[in-house]
Order: C-alpha cells, then structure tokens, then sequence
C-alpha cells in the first residue's frame, strides 16, 4: 500500500496527465478546425511543457523513493540497476 507521500505524488501525477489530456483533446479540435498553425503549435509546446513538468514530478518521486532505497539497501545488483537506469533517463533526456 502507498504511504501518504506517495498517494498524494500519484494524485498529483494523474491530475497533471488528466490536464494534459484535455489539452490533446482541444488541440485536436484545433486541427480539426483548421485553426490557425502557430495557435496550434504554441498549444503542442504547452502540452510539451506540462509534460516535462510531470516527468520531473514522477523522477523527484523516483530519487525519493526507489534510488534512496537502492542507496540504502546492501544488494549491489539493485542498487547498479536503479543508477543505470538513471543514466539511461538521462542520456535519452539529452539526445
């Protein structure tokens, strides 16, 4: 079962996602319209901003839940898997 914390980041998460739905769901009407193309785009980067913003919401999570475990636990095979997968979120973060 979830802790208080993590109940309150998963609220947190799937009401940022439910915004960023809603968003899709106007832009798509946008197109469907055949609105204007830069009042399009500019609404495509709001949703991409709004999902940078819940991506970094879901890795704070992350550090402060499953790699402070792996930090702290003595099995070395999980605490390299979880710093693997890190890099990997960041090196796909920076192509």
């Amino acid at each position: 079962m979830l802790g208080e914390s993590e109940q309150e980041m998963t609220k947190d998460i799937t009401r940022r996602l439910a915004t960023v739905i809603g968003h899709l769901q106007g832009i798509r009407k946008m197109a469907e319209e055949g609105r204007y193309c830069i009042d399009v785009i500019k609404q495509i980067e709001a949703v991409e901003a709004a999902l940078a913003k819940t991506k970094e919401v879901v890795l704070a999570g992350h550090l402060d839940s499953c790699v402070k475990e792996a930090m702290r636990g003595k099995d070395e095979r999980i605490t390299r898997r979880v710093m693997a997968e890190l890099l990997q979120v960041f090196k796909t973060e920076h192509r």
